[in-house]
């Protein structure tokens, strides 16, 4: 299991956004409207519109303690969601394909932070 990064959510991605890039000294990357990124060496810091965490209703809230997702890609998400044996009460989302193609699933830790556990679709190579 790899850090991967930390999104956090907001209102306002191009405020957000701007005040990062003030920081860093460096453009985000923004590949969508309601996205912006940072990559850097061993992990990312992402900031993403409440729009593309809908799905998760009110477990995840711009400024709040809830404003942060922490997230690891791991090689089965379903293997690992097992392995961890979180308590129902804890699951914000099961293992889940993401409309993005993403396998997800999101739980709380024990402060009540939501981590997402998650792997990349497999690349499509020619001819298959």
């Amino acid at each position: 299991m790899s850090f991967a990064s930390i999104r956090i959510v907001t209102q306002d991605v191009d405020r957000l956004a701007a005040f990062y890039e003030r920081v860093t000294g460096r453009a985000a990357e923004r590949p969508a409207p309601v996205f912006a990124q940072f990559a850097g060496e061993g992990a990312t810091l992402a900031i993403a519109s409440t729009a593309t965490v809908a799905m998760l209703g009110d477990a995840v809230g711009p400024s709040t303690n809830r404003s942060v997702i922490i997230e690891f890609e791991v090689g089965d998400v379903d293997a690992e969601f097992e392995r961890l044996g979180v308590d129902e009460s804890d699951v914000v989302l099961p293992p889940t394909t993401m409309p993005w193609g993403n396998r997800s699933a999101l739980v709380r830790d024990p402060d009540g932070n939501v981590v997402n556990l998650f792997a990349r679709p497999a690349p499509i190579t020619p001819g298959s």
